[in-house]
């Protein structure tokens, strides 16, 4: 995972923004994410079948999941890819706040859909966080958000007992919006 973080960090163009941790990828193995950080692991079914499955998929992984919670998301691309930039916003006109991030992976298999992206230099916080569709053997649909994640910033220590709430509220409003696009 560290010389995957340094490959990462040597391929950016000189004064691009860095992975601002050093565990990049870390979430693809979610028993795995590593210690010295707040972790959370949210888990929603979003329904069954197949076209549940496709339908959750896409949204994770062409943005809609976010913006259909109210963010705003600028990406470099319409569709989650390695490398891919990412700016979550909120706010409006100069009251705009918006954090950078890069997927680090993704994963379009049969059963599995999603992405994660890690935090870039200018995050409020320092981590990663994965949003991944699942189809189970019994046809049940589920999305799950892994992050693993640390203060970066002054005013993020300072508000520290908030965020981990904050990031589980996240996760939750998240979970109902796939549940929504799914049919479920």
């Amino acid at each position: 995972m560290i010389r995957l973080a340094r490959a990462l960090r040597r391929t950016a163009p000189a004064g691009a923004p860095a992975f601002t941790y050093p565990e990049v990828g870390a979430t693809r193995t979610p028993e795995a994410v590593p210690d010295g950080y707040h972790h959370l692991r949210h888990r929603t079914l979003v329904g069954r079948g197949r076209d549940a499955f496709e339908a959750a998929g896409a949204a994770v992984t062409t943005w809609r999941m976010h913006r259909e919670t109210g963010v705003r998301l600028r990406a470099d691309a319409v569709r989650a890819a390695p490398g891919v930039r990412v700016r979550v916003c909120v706010g409006a006109g100069p009251l705009e706040y918006g954090v950078p991030c890069e997927v680090v992976w993704t994963a379009y298999e049969e059963t599995r859909t999603g992405f994660a992206y890690g935090t870039l230099t200018g995050h409020p916080e320092s981590g990663e966080e994965s949003f991944v569709v699942e189809q189970a053997p019994d046809g049940s649909v589920w999305f799950t958000v892994t992050a693993f994640s640390r203060p970066a910033r002054w005013y993020t220590r300072l508000a520290g007992p908030l965020v981990p709430p904050l990031q589980r509220w996240y996760a939750r409003r998240l979970g109902r919006a796939v549940r929504r696009i799914a049919g479920g």
